[in-house]
C-alpha cells in the first residue's frame, strides 16, 4: 500500500480517508488571482516556458489498486465502474476508487504476459486480453461490467507473437462495412481492432462480431517492420479514422480509414527527434476527428503535433506540452474530448540539469530515464490545455504525485536494462489515461516507490522497485466537453 504523507498548505493540500480501499485525496488548486505558482504547478506556452496566467483549478483523488499491475490500461464503463488491469487480474471499483474487486474473466493462469483492457464507449463491452506463452492471446469480453465473461483464443500462426498486444473499437466507415459484408451480415455495432507485433513488425486485425474472431487484417508496412514492430495503443475517431503508432525515430502514425483493409503512412515533427531506447508515442482524438500526436522528444520533453484533416495531414513544427522545468520524461499518454480538449500525462523529473548530473557511465546526463542515476526521482504529471488547437495554445501541468513514483533509472528497452539497485525493469513499458462519458480524466499508473520509499526523503533506487497498480483522477475542475462544464468533487462516504 502506498504511504502517501498528509500536509496542508495555502496551494497543496492531502488528505487521508480512512475507509475500506484507503483512498487518499490530493488538491492542487490556486488562486484565481495568484500569478507565482507553487513548486510542481505550471502554465506554459508552445515551447515549454512560463506564461503569467492563472493554473486551471484542478484536483485530483489517488486510489490504491491493490494489486502490482505494471504496464497498467483503465476504463470507465457508462455505470461508472472503473476497470483496470494487474498483469492477469481484471481489478474493478464501483465506489470511485474507494475499494476493488478482483473480476475473475475467464483466466486463472498463474502468470500471463502483457495484459490489456479495453472499455468500448459505445457499447460498455469490457475486453481483457492476455498474452499466454508466445503463441496464443486469449481475448475475453463482458457485457454486465465484467460479472460474467466469454472468450477466445487468437493463434499468431507459426511466427510467435512477440509484445504489445492492444485492442481498441470505433465507428464502422462506410467502405469498411461494405467491405465487411462480403464476409458476414452479422456485424457488431462497432469495429473492434486487435494489434500485436513479431520481429517482421506490427500485425493488426479486424473483427466484424465484436471481438469473438479476427478474420481479417495482417501485416502493416512501411515504417512499422522496423524495431520489430514495437508499437502504441490502437486509437479510433468519431470518423472512424484508426491510429496505431510505430516505435520508431521519427514520430510516425500509421491510420486507416476502411477498417483496417489498408493502412497508410504520416511522419511529423522533424525539427525534435527522439532517444534512444525510446517508448510508445500515443494518439487522441477529439470529438470532431482532430488528432493529437505525443512523443518524447530528443531533448526528453513532450512535444505533440496536430491534424486537423483526421490523419492526412500533420504538423511539421512540433508544440512542446511539458514545461521546461521537466527535463526528463518517459510513458506519455493522451485523450481528447472536445476540439482543443486534452489531458496527457506522464513519469517526469526536475532534478535540475545544471548540477552536472553524470549517468551510470559516470558522462553527462542528457535526461534519458534509461541512463538516469540515483539521485533522479521521477513523478507523475497531468496537463490540461482547453484550447490545444489555438496557434499559441497554454499547457496547464500539475505534478500529481507527492512522493517519487521512481527513483534512479528506468529501463527503456528490455534486452539492455542499465541496472542500479535490483530490477529497474519494475515499471515495463507504458501508462494509460482515458475519459469517461462526462470528460472526466482518469489515470492508471505502476507505482516504484511506496510505502517507506514513500515517506522516506533520503529513499535510494533500492527503495524503488514495487509496481503497486495505482489510479488518479479528476476530483473536480473542468470537464473535458464543454457542455458538461466544471466538474464538482465526488462525494465519498465513510
Amino acid at each position: 500500500m502506498s504511504n502517501r504523507p498528509v500536509a496542508i498548505g495555502i496551494t497543496l493540500l492531502f488528505v487521508l480517508f480512512s475507509t475500506s480501499g484507503c483512498l487518499n485525496e490530493d488538491t492542487f488548486s490556486s488562486d484565481e488571482a495568484q500569478k507565482n505558482h507553487p513548486d510542481g504547478i505550471f502554465v506554459t506556452d508552445s515551447d515549454g516556458n512560463a506564461l503569467d496566467m492563472d493554473i486551471l483549478n484542478l484536483s485530483f483523488v489517488f486510489s490504491n489498486v491493490g494489486e502490482e499491475g505494471a504496464e497498467p490500461s483503465i476504463g470507465i464503463t457508462s455505470s461508472g465502474c472503473i476497470f483496470f488491469v494487474a498483469f492477469e487480474k481484471v481489478m474493478r471499483s464501483c465506489d470511485h476508487g474507494q475499494s476493488w474487486d478482483h473480476m475473475n474473466s475467464i483466466f486463472q493462469h498463474p502468470s500471463t504476459s502483457d495484459p490489456w483492457l479495453w472499455v468500448d464507449p459505445a457499447t460498455d463491452r469490457i475486453f481483457d486480453v492476455q498474452m499466454v506463452g508466445l503463441l496464443t492471446t486469449w481475448i475475453a469480453w463482458s457485457d454486465d461490467d465484467g460479472l460474467n465473461w466469454l472468450g477466445n483464443p487468437h493463434d499468431s500462426g507459426p511466427i510467435p507473437l512477440n509484445d504489445h498486444i492492444k485492442l481498441g473499437s470505433g465507428p464502422w466507415t462506410d467502405q469498411g462495412y461494405s467491405l465487411l459484408g462480403q464476409f458476414t451480415q452479422n456485424i457488431y455495432e462497432t469495429a473492434v481492432y486487435f494489434c500485436y507485433n513479431k520481429g517482421a513488425g506490427i500485425f493488426c486485425y479486424t473483427s466484424f462480431d465484436g471481438g469473438a474472431t479476427f478474420e481479417v487484417g495482417g501485416q502493416v508496412y512501411g515504417l512499422v517492420t522496423t524495431n520489430g514492430g514495437l508499437h502504441g495503443a490502437i486509437t479510433t475517431a468519431p470518423d472512424g479514422t484508426v491510429y496505431v503508432t510505430p516505435r520508431v525515430p521519427t514520430p510516425t502514425i500509421v491510420f486507416s480509414k476502411d477498417n483496417g483493409f489498408s493502412w497508410e503512412e504520416r511522419t511529423m515533427g522533424e525539427d525534435v527527434g527522439t532517444p534512444n531506447p525510446r517508448k510508445n508515442s500515443e494518439v487522441g482524438t477529439d470529438t470532431q476527428s482532430n488528432a493529437y500526436h505525443i512523443w518524447v522528444g530528443a531533448d526528453q520533453g513532450v512535444y505533440m503535433s496536430r491534424s486537423l484533416d483526421s490523419g492526412l495531414s500533420w504538423e511539421q513544427n512540433s508544440t512542446r506540452v511539458s514545461p521546461n522545468q521537466v527535463i526528463s520524461a518517459v510513458f506519455p499518454h493522451i485523450d481528447a474530448g472536445d476540439p482543443g480538449r486534452i489531458a496527457i500525462t506522464y513519469l517526469g523529473s526536475e532534478n535540475d540539469s545544471e548540477l552536472g548530473l553524470l549517468n551510470i557511465d559516470n558522462e553527462s546526463w542528457d535526461g534519458n530515464a534509461h541512463y538516469a542515476t540515483g539521485n533522479v526521482s521521477y513523478y507523475l504529471y497531468i496537463t490540461y490545455s482547453l484550447n490545444a488547437l489555438d496557434p499559441n495554445p497554454s499547457f496547464h501541468t500539475i505534478r500529481v504525485s507527492p512522493d517519487p513514483v521512481q527513483i534512479g533509472s528506468i529501463c527503456l528497452n528490455s534486452g539492455d536494462c542499465r541496472d542500479i539497485g535490483g530490477s529497474n525493469r519494475n515499471l515495463l513499458d507504458f501508462n494509460d489515461l482515458h475519459i469517461d462519458r462526462e470528460g472526466r480524466v482518469y489515470v492508471a499508473f505502476a507505482d516504484g516507490c511506496t510505502d517507506n520509499c514513500a515517506a522516506d526523503s533520503n529513499a535510494t533506487p533500492e527503495d524503488s522497485r514495487d509496481r503497486l497498480g495505482s489510479v488518479y483522477y479528476l476530483g473536480s475542475g473542468p470537464s473535458l466537453y464543454e457542455s458538461v462544464g466544471n466538474m464538482t468533487y465526488f462525494q465519498m462516504e465513510g
